[in-house]
Order: structure tokens, then sequence, then C-alpha cells
């Protein structure tokens, strides 16, 4: 199978996992969401509240050490085989422009349309047209990451009332429109970050486009850790000239001149090599693979010491994401003390005033209640239980007062453990410890 069967397939896989996910729920809750509306995160049928987002810097740090991690061992694999910038660059120039309107060739990216052609340009307003309509799919599935399903197909059957999310999927298409049909491979090489950072994590050990000029019989400055300058052109080898490489490039470059910036390892131009070799009975002079592999011809491992600290890296960040995970409570409580530092009665009973916040953020109604834990020495005064719906919260006063055996302590507690619990379900329920303040003398 040819590199662009592959990367087709990849392609495929990838839209029909990014368009279906966010319909996929787990007990009702989303793989991954992101609610602005309702200040949840959902991951993996998890439900996080915006004051619990304690695992999102470890999976951000996943996620930047594991995209580093990548193309120090792969190159740019992710630009040619998973970003969506070159996936939608390929549906709209090579599925609508060439294989269903022809305006242009798969094999010659260099050559443009002639727009001279009346027929020409009425297929390029169609191309507009069907690139607009699949512009506002994508926005629209964009946004269900941040809106679920149930919520949105809700929303938009009252746009004025959403302007918000409207004007979101508008912009969001026009901008796609824009960066694929003008500003093409541009935006890769001059607004894409990551293109411009990701050359310095090369070494001869990464895997990358390499055109193999010990057989080619282009000769380089500095040998072959020097990919972007020539010193001679010889075409006493193998190389036929034919510059298919060069025509089905979609960046528009010439890999014979060594590795350049613009490279997003597509490797279209490996497969248009092995279709002009083959016909010689040769190998393919640019194929997949390290420096060292293909030029030196030294056996490369994955497990070097580089890679091996973003391996533990990526472990960690993993691995405490998961912890910390486990510490997710089953719902939001926060105990804050009012201004009014104590009081006491005449009868020396000591009482604190609070105010306690209950935030239900499962999706299911639970009646909360509280009590104390395991101490004789304290008793609630005043709380109200409250019945809370899904996502509902509420503020409570509570009143702690001492009990007559009190003032008999020799050390005196100046902490509470409480817990909030539920009446139809013993598992939901959280512990809290508070501050009890007295006077001292």
């Amino acid at each position: 199978m040819t590199y662009a069967k592959k990367r087709y397939l990849i392609y495929f896989i990838s839209t029909l996992f990014i368009m279906t996910l966010p319909f996929i729920t787990i007990n009702g809750n989303h793989i991954l969401l992101l609610s602005f509306d309702k200040l949840q995160f959902h991951f993996i049928g998890n439900v996080y509240s915006v004051s619990e987002l304690y695992i999102m810097p470890f999976l951000l740090m996943f996620l930047f050490i594991g995209i580093f991690a990548i193309t120090s061992m792969f190159g740019r694999v992710w630009c040619g085989w998973a970003c969506p910038q070159t996936i939608f660059r390929v549906i709209y120039r090579d599925l609508i422009e060439s294989t269903i309107l022809d305006l242009r060739k798969i094999n010659n990216k260099q050559k443009d349309i002639d727009y001279n052609k009346k027929s020409n340009q009425i297929k390029k307003y169609i191309s507009l047209i069907l690139w607009g309509i699949i512009s506002l799919i994508i926005s629209c599935n964009f946004m269900l990451y941040f809106v679920p399903p149930e919520d949105f197909f809700v929303y938009i059957q009252n746009p004025a009332e959403h302007s918000f999310m409207i004007i979101f999927i508008l912009s969001v298409a026009l901008f796609l429109i824009y960066d694929i049909v003008f500003m093409k491979e541009n935006f890769c090489v001059y607004v894409c970050p990551y293109s411009r950072i990701q050359s310095v994590l090369y070494d001869d050990n990464t895997k990358q486009v390499t055109y193999d000029f010990n057989r080619g019989g282009k000769v380089y400055e500095n040998g072959a850790k020097s990919i972007f300058k020539i010193k001679q052109w010889s075409n006493n080898e193998e190389c036929t000239t034919c510059e298919a490489c060069v025509k089905v490039c979609p960046t528009h470059i010439d890999i014979r001149k060594g590795l350049q910036v613009e490279c997003i390892n597509c490797l279209e131009c490996s497969d248009a090599c092995s279709t002009v070799m083959g016909k010689l009975n040769k190998e393919s002079l640019i194929n997949w693979g390290s420096t060292n592999k293909v030029l030196n011809k030294k056996n490369v491992s994955i497990f070097s010491k580089k890679n091996m600290t973003y391996f533990v890296s990526l472990f960690l960040s993993i691995f405490l994401a998961f912890y910390f995970s486990l510490e997710k409570e089953n719902f939001l409580v926060n105990v804050n003390k009012t201004t009014e530092l104590y009081k006491q009665n005449e009868e020396g009973i000591i009482s604190n005033n609070y105010i306690l916040t209950i935030h239900n953020t499962q999706d299911k109604d639970y009646v909360f209640d509280i009590k104390l834990i395991e101490n004789k020495d304290f008793k609630i005064k005043r709380f109200e239980s409250v019945k809370l719906k899904a996502g509902e919260k509420t503020k409570q006063v509570l009143i702690l007062e001492t009990t007559t055996d009190f003032n008999k302590l020799k050390n005196k507690p100046s902490k509470i453990s409480i817990e909030i619990f539920t009446n139809e379900d013993e598992k939901v329920k959280v512990t809290r410890q508070i501050a009890f303040f007295y006077p001292k003398n």
C-alpha cells in the first residue's frame, strides 16, 4: 500500500472519530467536553467542575511533551498524517478541486488552475460553495466539544437567543474558507508555531523524509547534517531528474535539496519516486527514515537516552493525572467563616457561624444533610437539609456550638470534621475540616 493510501485511511478514521466523539457518552457523561455554559469538563465519562480542574495541567503536560516526543522520534508525522489543516487541504484540493471538478491534477500540484477558461471559473465557484458547506459542518462539530449535542440542537433552533454561538460557528467557518482556499500551505509556514520549532528537535536518529543523496547524487556542504545548503549538484547518479517528487509536493519544495522547514512528512514525494524508480527495478531514492539509517547505514534504536526521558515524562504526567483524578469528589462543598469571629452566651456556650455552599455536580437529584464526625464536644445548632437538582447549587447557614463538656477539656480542639452526605446514596458524601474559634483565656 502506498503512503498516500495509508494517509487517506488514517484521514478517514481520524475524521470519523472526531465527528462521532461528541455523541459518545459513558453513564450519561461525555468522553471529551469543555462546557462553558455549565462550567464543567467531561473527560472519559468523568465530570469535573471548574474548581476541580487540577488534572488539567497534567493532561496539558502530556499533550505538549507527547508532541515533542513524537516530533523527536518521527519528525513532522503529525503535520502530514493527522493535522486538521492538512486533512482539510486534501479534501479541498485533492477531492473537490482535482477528483470531483477536475480543476487540477493530484500528481502535479505545482501547476495552477487556468482561470482563462469560463468553465474553470464556474467550477471554482462550485468548489467554494462545496467547501463552504463542509466548513459549516466542521465548525458545528467543533462547537459540540463546548456545547453538548443535547443542548446544541436545541440552541440552534433559537438562534436569536444564542447569537454568540451562531457568530462563533460562522466565524470558524469563514476562517476555514480563508485558510484552506486562500492561505493554503502558507498557514503551516508563516502561522503555525509548531512548524517553526520542530526542526530544532531533529537529530540523526529522527525519522523523517530523507533523500538518499549517496545514490541520488546530491552532495552537501557539511555532510548529511547540513540539510538546507547545497554545495554542488551531481547528475551522474541514479536520479533521473524527472521531478515527479517536485510536482507532487503540496508545500512546493524540492526534497532533493534536503529536508526543509516546509516539509510536512506526507511522503507523496516518496510515492512518486517509487513509481519512477520501480520502472527501473530500483528502490525509491526518497524514504521515511533517519539520517543514520538511510544515509549512514547505522542501526537506530527508539530507546535512546533522549527518548527514554520523554517516555518517563509522559508516564509521570499520566500517572499524576490518574492519581489526582481519584480524589475527585462526588459534589462540591465550600465552607466560609462569617465576619463574626464567635459568640458566647451567658451559660458559656460558644457558637460559630458559617456559610456552606453546596453544588450538586451529579446527574441526579439529591437531598443533602450534614453531621459531625465523632465529636461530642460540639453540636449543630442550625442547618436545614436541602434538595438540589442535578447541576444546582445553594448557600446554607451553618451554626455550630459547643456542648457543656467543652469547658472541661484541657486541650480544646480548634478543628471540627463534618460530613455532608445525601439521603439517597450513602456513598455520595464529602468530608470537610473547618476551624472553630473560641476565647483563649
